[in-house]
């Protein structure tokens, strides 16, 4: 079992960058798949990344492609979603999750694929 806990959402202005960070508790981290989610308001919560658990093959929405990046530091525990050129329909909170994954290139890309959540961060982008 894995705890995350997102961080490192805020307010900036449109073209500005972001740096979300989900932190994951347990030492097993390297066998975890793990993805960044968003739900704006009134919207269903939709894929932003994933990544693989060894960190090799990644997966980006293409509202997103060329803008965003996600990785991970496993020794930190940690995945992180780099988030460039903002614009204010990124406006959103932004969950990370987790699975255990037996495949070291698997990148699941759907909300229920993923079994571990986070509490979420805010993101808001001002135009």
């Amino acid at each position: 079992q894995v705890q995350l806990v997102d961080s490192g959402g805020g307010l900036v202005q449109a073209g500005g960058s972001l740096r979300l960070s989900c932190a994951a508790s347990g030492r097993t981290f390297g066998s975890y798949a793990v993805g960044w989610f968003r739900q704006a308001p009134g919207k269903e919560r939709e894929f932003v990344a994933a990544i693989s658990r060894s960190g090799g093959s990644t997966n980006l929405a293409d509202s997103v492609k060329g803008r965003f990046t996600i990785s991970r530091d496993n020794a930190k525990n940690t995945v992180y979603l780099q988030m460039n050129s903002l614009k204010p329909e990124d406006t959103a909170v932004y969950y990370c999750a987790a699975r255990l994954s037996l495949v070291p290139s698997f990148v699941p890309t759907t909300l229920g694929q993923y079994i571990y959540w986070g509490q979420g961060t805010q993101v808001t982008v001002s135009s």
